[in-house]
């Protein structure tokens, strides 16, 4: 009996490890590397490749060792996922060398990777630190001087600049351009769907960037897209189910749970949202945007004690935020808790004090302590401040 008991358990043991999808081990990884521990990354993916053996748990692990320091196992990861996936490690590959020093080796292997399916972008090779160990080499300045990219290329990456930047006209006048000579290309839709974005243009966007979501359904750059336009577009639920297909392709950001999250939140379905912002802060446990969006979803669940349990954790974190003490004071606003919400909201006052909205609560809350004199002069700050909710409550409770 107790030998069927432990084989039923190593059963459902390994039936937990094997149920791990690539991404949560990916997930874990990176959460590691960002806090420092380097050592417990390469552990966590050493467990996933002895189950399952991908080109990118390899890559990701080379990753690791890089932070690190430890290049000879990270070059021995990418040639392994080089050889499980031809080229997908040689990026990683040239940043290795170049971080060694090593021009030639690391050219060698970036012209191998800008000639295959895994190219990187002209601007993402330029800002990677990696490259400035060599960058003032002549190897380098050779390198650049035969062209990588071609011109449509670089044209579509003058419009991501020129939008990162607001500068919509000089956006425009490129993609007509682009529309003139090169009428047939998908990239015409998508620095259309961009500009129509950064112009709030929110229907626009979804319509254009829809389209090529269509034809290109497993694209993570359009998908991403499409869920902020949805969004913009007063449609969380849309843009939810399309943050669910990123998770369901296993793009590793573990960001992505918390933007569906807050589209959760929205829709009212509080269950998903708290099991989706629970499973990010398993990652990242100090990460004050969760904490507080973890708060919010409890809140709006009704559970205002756990919101409070939520905000409070935020504010021992980071005791310097105006935001985290806002959260609590309108958390102790809803259950009425008067003078505790006063006291937060002075505090986020003394951070922030140009802030028209919190005068205004701090104004209600101290009216409904009975303290009309100070609650009026919050008001009155608040409608300086061209907060316009102020003036009802300054011609019912403080002009005589």
């Amino acid at each position: 009996m107790k030998k069927t008991v432990i084989l039923v358990s190593l059963f459902l043991f390994a039936g937990l490890i094997y149920g791990q999808k690539t991404v949560d081990y990916l997930f874990k990884a990176k959460a590691f590397v960002k806090a420092g521990k380097p050592d417990d990354a390469v552990a966590i993916l050493a467990e996933a490749i002895s189950l399952k053996q991908e080109s990118r748990l390899y890559i990701e692990r080379a990753e690791a060792y890089i932070s690190k320091g430890d290049y000879s196992q990270a070059i021995n990861d990418l040639n392994l996922a080089n050889n499980m996936k031809p080229l997908s490690g040689e990026y990683g590959l040239s940043r290795i060398y170049a971080l060694r020093g090593d021009a030639a080796t690391a050219l060698y292997h970036l012209e191998l990777n800008l000639n295959s399916p895994f190219k990187i972008s002209e601007k993402e090779v330029m800002l990677d630190p990696a490259f400035s160990v060599i960058e003032n080499r002549p190897e380098w300045r050779q390198f650049w001087k035969k062209e990588r990219y071609g011109s449509y290329e670089k044209a579509i990456s003058e419009v991501e600049y020129y939008v990162s930047k607001g500068d919509i006209e000089e956006a425009k006048s490129i993609l007509a351009d682009l529309k003139r000579n090169y009428p047939d290309k998908d990239g015409n839709l998508y620095a259309t769907a961009l500009i129509s974005l950064k112009m709030a243009s929110f229907s626009e966007a979804v319509k254009t960037i829809n389209g090529l979501v269509v034809k290109y359904p497993d694209d993570e750059k359009y998908l991403r897209i499409l869920a902020r336009a949805q969004e913009g577009a007063a449609n969380p639920a849309g843009a939810s189910n399309t943050y669910t297909r990123l998770l369901e392709l296993e793009v590793p950001d573990a960001e992505v749970l918390v933007l569906r999250a807050e589209c959760y939140r929205k829709t009212g379905e509080t269950a998903k949202a708290l099991s989706d912002i629970e499973k990010y802060l398993d990652l990242y446990p100090y990460d004050k945007k969760s904490i507080s969006l973890a708060g919010k979803v409890v809140a709006a669940s009704g559970d205002n004690l756990k919101a409070l349990d939520y905000f409070s954790r935020n504010l021992k974190l980071y005791p310097n935020d105006a935001e985290c003490y806002i959260d609590r004071a309108n958390a102790y606003f809803v259950s009425r808790s008067w003078d505790v919400a006063i006291k937060d909201y002075s505090m986020a006052l003394d951070l922030q004090p140009d802030n028209a909205d919190v005068w205004l609560n701090k104004g209600i809350a101290l009216l409904n302590s009975g303290k009309t004199t100070d609650a009026c002069y919050d008001f009155r700050k608040s409608f300086s401040m061209g907060n316009k909710k102020a003036t009802e409550y300054i011609s019912r409770n403080c002009i005589k």
